[in-house]
């Protein structure tokens, strides 16, 4: 039973196709297989009507309201349903003292709290004194990570499930499904090509309400035909996604052609370039977020320690790029981008790793030198585990002569920096050291 709204599982086909489309079941919710996956443990508590108080943590149009309603309709609970935008302590309370006289009754009681972050310290305490007295199971939606946004006296009453954005191919589900649910559009015959259908898939980032909101957009600016058919090809899709030339291909070769033009572009110090194909990705619906891992891995790979600020100011945009996302964080991005394009450059981290990691795969067998193992028992120290070890910090000049490379590759040589930035002056430092070994060496 549903109170406060009571259009809740209504199919009226006035409301948006997103709301017409809501799964009524866990065998028609796409996505999310990590919480309710067969065997999983969100799906077992829903199936077994063992639901506990949640917190569904998740960017938007991922599923968390329509899980909600699903629980609500597959328990044997009286379901409450909660906006945070319209919500006062009264209301609360008055609902509240209606679910503990259900629990004297037997009778257990869902509140679903859609934009928990949106309710004050006072109106999340409100609800802790029920939920610890078990009168209410409480459901709260979030987009904000709750460990800021949630009072923590009662976050700890909750288990958090982190909602993963939908896939490419999950949003296709969804969209297909649409063409052919006469809960969609009915009286009419729809057709989508493969290719259109994985173009508006990967426009929607994610998003299922994005994807059906264009969907519906798409069919009520087509033409239909005598039939009632309606056909939606790619000229109808870019104009309603305002999108061309900018749209990746199927196979995803121009998404790895447009990657790697960033990646050069920021490696030959080229911010303009760099700029124009970040826009080429964004505005194409790229995930913003493979594009700030992939600026990590840059920051690394071709800056290094010529200024170890940039992998620093690449995690941040990251962060930033999670915390808000499109169309908020392209100024990060881009920010990010043309830091590291007029950063100097130095690949010599990748370089250090590339050349271990050929001598580690042919070494892998090769001993742990004994005098840097630990030895925390009188077995090992009897075995000479340990014996001779060197602790730096006890030295004068924080330094020894002890070799802790395997015995085969003794004095070799993987991290070469480079002068550019500041690498120039960890190179310094490393000569200082390397001369101070050699002059202090016994051997």
């Amino acid at each position: 039973m549903v109170k406060n709204n009571d259009t809740l599982f209504d199919d009226d086909y006035n409301q948006p196709l997103a709301s017409r489309l809501r799964p009524r079941s866990l065998d028609e919710f796409v996505g999310q297989k990590h919480l309710v996956g067969k065997g999983k443990i969100l799906r077992k508590l829903i199936e077994q009507d063992r639901m506990s108080s949640v917190i569904f943590w998740g960017n938007p149009g991922i599923g968390k309201t329509t899980l909600a309603r699903i629980i609500a309709q597959q328990t044997h609970c009286e379901f409450i349903d909660f906006s945070a935008v319209t919500s006062g302590i009264k209301e609360i309370k008055a609902v509240m003292n209606q679910a503990e006289e259900n629990r004297h009754l037997g009778q257990k009681t869902i509140v679903f709290v859609d934009e928990i972050h949106r309710f004050n310290k006072a109106q999340q305490d409100a609800f802790l004194p029920f939920v610890e007295k078990g009168s209410i199971i409480l459901i709260g939606a979030t987009t904000e990570n709750p460990s800021f946004e949630i009072n923590s006296a009662l976050l700890s009453r909750c288990k958090v499930f982190v909602f993963q954005p939908l896939s490419t191919e999950d949003i296709e589900t969804l969209i297909r499904r649409a063409l052919e649910d006469p809960r969609a559009f009915p009286d009419l015959k729809i057709s989508m090509d493969e290719d259109s259908i994985g173009i508006l898939a990967r426009f929607s980032n994610g998003d299922a309400r994005v994807a059906l909101t264009t969907l519906e957009m798409l069919v009520l600016n087509s033409d239909t035909n005598e039939e009632g058919s309606i056909k939606i090809d790619q000229s109808i899709l870019e104009q309603c996604i305002q999108k061309k030339s900018l749209l990746y291909d199927k196979n995803g070769e121009e998404h790895y052609n447009i990657i790697s033009a960033l990646h050069k572009s920021m490696r030959n110090s080229d911010p303009d370039a760099a700029v124009y194909w970040l826009a080429r990705m964004l505005e194409a619906g790229e995930d913003p977020l493979y594009i700030a891992r992939r600026l990590i891995r840059f920051a690394s790979e071709d800056i290094g320690l010529s200024d170890p600020r940039a992998v620093e100011l690449a995690v941040s945009v990251y962060q930033a790029c999670h915390f808000i996302g499109l169309p908020e964080c392209s100024v990060h991005l881009t920010q990010a981008v043309v830091y590291m394009s007029i950063s100097p450059k130095s690949n010599a981290l990748y370089l250090a790793y590339e050349r271990a990691k050929v001598d580690a795969i042919e070494n892998i067998a090769d001993p742990v030198p004994l005098v840097i193992r630990n030895a925390p028992t009188k077995l090992m120290r009897e075995l000479d585990y340990g014996k001779g070890y060197e602790y730096a910090h006890n030295t004068k000049d924080k330094l020894t002569t002890m070799q802790c490379l395997p015995d085969s590759l003794r004095d070799k040589t993987y991290y070469h920096p480079t002068d550019q930035g500041l690498e120039s002056k960890y190179k310094q430092r490393l000569e200082q050291i390397k001369e101070w070994k050699k002059n202090h060496s016994k051997s």
